[in-house]
């Protein structure tokens, strides 16, 4: 079984029908076939991405339909101010942008570009080359990315005096908080670190350099709140706040972290598959829109 895995060409890969490609791909970054029924949390992941096919999924790989939910459901929370959108960055140059500004793809995930004053639009172009052709759906099968609209958009920066703010992850299974990590320095030395809901450090083995245990954020009782007001209509959801000077804001929602393929924990792995009780499959196949 491993040869075909680990042989089988990308090119011949990406046309799998979408259940094998997946499988093939977990079987490359985890070294097993995932189980049926799933089990573990990135089992789950993978199943998701598989075969949930509701709206209420759906909406989580356009980054504007998110600060949409967000405002909608907890409406106190505060939600970066979009200064711009579109797919020709020439447009850009006419934008009134404040001194520090953030650029991003509508439709994908690392594509981030921490930007001050005047745009140079040809600069903008050189980074962004490849932006609009995501291929997270294609490659990888991830759904929620042929939902959205390919755009790119540019948001206000938050944070205090030009600092970027740690990122709080708060992973929330059926309403509730059962994990946060912690991400700092993400566009230079990053570093992670993961704390239960009480704030108690869980240690794991990680791929990404172990951060200090700090003390929990001035506005750690709100996130929590806002992050299971946010979760509560999903099985589960990633929901990433950012606390800036106690005043909590939203970065946004993630139904499929990592992609199911990132390295992982493999007693964190089977904790957080524990936790997460999927819908019945004719509940998440009843509309099917979107699959190709």
């Amino acid at each position: 079984m491993r040869p075909i895995a680990a042989s089988l060409p990308d090119a011949v890969l990406v046309r799998l029908p979408l259940r094998a490609k997946r499988a093939v791909l977990y079987r490359r970054a985890h070294g097993r076939w995932p189980g049926r029924p799933p089990r573990t949390f990135t089992e789950k992941v993978n199943w998701r991405v598989v075969h949930d096919r509701r709206p209420l999924i759906g909406q989580l790989g356009d980054k504007l339909a998110m600060k949409a939910y967000a405002a909608e459901v907890v409406p106190a929370v505060q939600v970066p101010r979009v200064l711009w959108t579109g797919t020709d960055l020439a447009t850009l140059a006419d934008a009134a942008l404040p001194e520090r500004w953030v650029l991003k793809s509508n439709h994908g995930t690392m594509r981030v570009h921490i930007g001050t004053g005047t745009p140079d639009v040809g600069e903008l172009r050189r980074l962004t080359a490849g932006w609009l052709d995501e291929p997270l759906f294609r490659d990888r099968g991830e759904w929620v990315y042929s939902q959205a609209r390919r755009l790119l958009l540019v948001e206000e920066f938050i944070g205090a005096d030009g600092a970027v703010p740690a990122d709080h992850k708060f992973l929330v299974f059926g309403g509730r908080v059962r994990l946060v990590q912690v991400d700092t320095g993400r566009f230079g030395s990053h570093q992670r670190r993961l704390y239960g809901p009480d704030w108690r450090p869980v240690t794991v083995t990680e791929t990404v350099a172990a951060g200090p245990v700090t003390a929990p954020p001035a506005g750690l009782a709100e996130m929590t709140k806002v992050a299971e007001a946010l979760g509560a209509a999903f099985d589960f959801v990633r929901v990433d706040l950012f606390d800036v000077d106690g005043e909590v804001w939203f970065g946004e929602l993630t139904p499929y972290p990592g992609g199911g393929l990132d390295a992982f924990d493999p007693v964190l792995d089977e904790q957080l598959g524990r936790w997460w009780r999927l819908p019945a499959r004719s509940a998440v196949r009843a509309r099917q829109q979107g699959v190709r």
